[in-house]
């Protein structure tokens, strides 16, 4: 029989909300003890939790009650938090991204792996029903060899968000460790290494145009080829006022275009002719829906929860590991030292010049 495993949550800001109210679907977890700089933070969830969780204000009060912790804190904090209860023994379930340095993730495994402890990063998305579902049906081979990945997220973050000085929060690139690839990003390019295998090449570019309270980039275009042949490209924002595609991964195939559109929870195929002859209307293609979710469209955040305490449990390597989790990290700092380094190709000059530029308003 599976032991509970007692649980900590430090960090009890909005993250841990969107963890929290599907903590209490896990069986194999009892939350123990909820912890937050400011107090009152704590209070809140460990009364939404209604289980009786001790109240901390100091994560290192709160070791001998645990047996793992839930890290939801700011970035720069992920290293000092994870090395304080990974040589204390305890296991670890860390926040995105993993820490905010190559050296400060290599030292955190190899601490972890020294002390038998196991420490998982929080991709949730990995564990989205409608993704494995998806991924499931690209291994089948039913669809035939994918050759190009694309993955839309369009958010609007961070505008009323301010730190203790009342600056805008997101302004302190320092804490973050990057802009929106490296904070929300790493989920996707850690999607597309789990997809499409081993990546080959890339380019990013990025811009704080229409998110001035960002330093670092708040929109981002991404593109990896991998070493198959195959491309990936993540389109985001967070500074949409609008959106049609929201969160939406789409796969060509040779046989049709899978897709999973997490604002309707379906997984759809797309598969009709759809070859384009001038001079000729296209056919409206064929879709099929090949799964769909419940109504729950949160970050469904019990799944990766469950799989912790699985790992926990039974010793295993948990899917979205300490080592593996680097690797998405390493992809992204890789692609900003590219775009940092100018390793793109220099299309200056070659816009449309102004006496060619015209405007085009439609007919009346």
């Amino acid at each position: 029989m599976s032991k509970v495993i007692r649980l900590g949550l430090i960090g009890c800001g909005k993250m841990m909300a969107a963890h929290a109210k599907n903590l209490n679907l896990v069986e194999e977890i009892e939350i123990v003890a909820c912890c937050d700089l400011y107090i009152d933070r704590a209070e809140v969830v460990a009364e939404a939790l209604g289980n009786g969780a001790k109240v901390y204000s100091d994560y290192r009060d709160m070791v001998d009650d645990v047996d793992a912790v839930l890290v939801a804190t700011t970035h720069e904090t992920h290293y000092e938090i994870g090395m304080f209860f990974a040589t204390r023994g305890k296991h670890i379930l860390m926040e995105k991204p993993l820490c905010n340095s190559e050296e400060e993730g290599v030292r955190l495994v190899e601490m972890c792996e020294k002390k038998g402890v196991t420490l998982m990063c929080a991709y949730p998305v990995r564990f989205w029903p409608g993704v494995v579902k998806l991924k499931q049906l690209v291994d089948s081979g039913e669809y035939g060899t994918p050759f190009k990945m694309s993955v839309w997220t369009e958010q609007l973050s961070g505008t009323d968000a301010v730190d203790e000085y009342g600056l805008p929060k997101y302004l302190n690139t320092s804490k973050m460790g990057g802009g929106q690839l490296f904070s929300h990003g790493c989920h996707y390019v850690d999607i597309m290494l789990w997809f499409m295998g081993e990546p080959e090449t890339g380019a990013h570019v990025g811009t704080n145009l229409g998110t001035p309270w960002m330093l670092r980039e708040g929109t981002s275009a991404m593109i990896i080829k991998f070493k198959n042949g195959a491309v990936g490209y993540h389109g985001a924002t967070w500074g949409a006022r609008g959106t049609r595609l929201d969160y939406d991964i789409q796969i060509h195939t040779e046989k049709g275009m899978l897709e999973y559109e997490h604002n309707s929870g379906e997984v759809r195929l797309y598969d009709g002719a759809y070859q384009h002859k001038p001079g000729e209307l296209l056919e409206r293609q064929k879709m099929t829906v090949l799964w769909t979710r419940d109504a729950n469209r949160d970050k469904q955040t019990q799944y990766e929860i469950r799989h912790f305490a699985q790992c926990v449990n039974n010793g295993t390597l948990p899917l979205t590991n300490g080592r593996a989790a680097l690797q998405s990290l390493r992809v992204i700092w890789a692609l900003y030292n590219a775009e940092k380094n100018g390793f793109m190709a220099d299309l200056s000059g070659l816009g449309i010049p102004e006496e060619y530029r015209v405007e085009y308003m439609g007919t009346k």
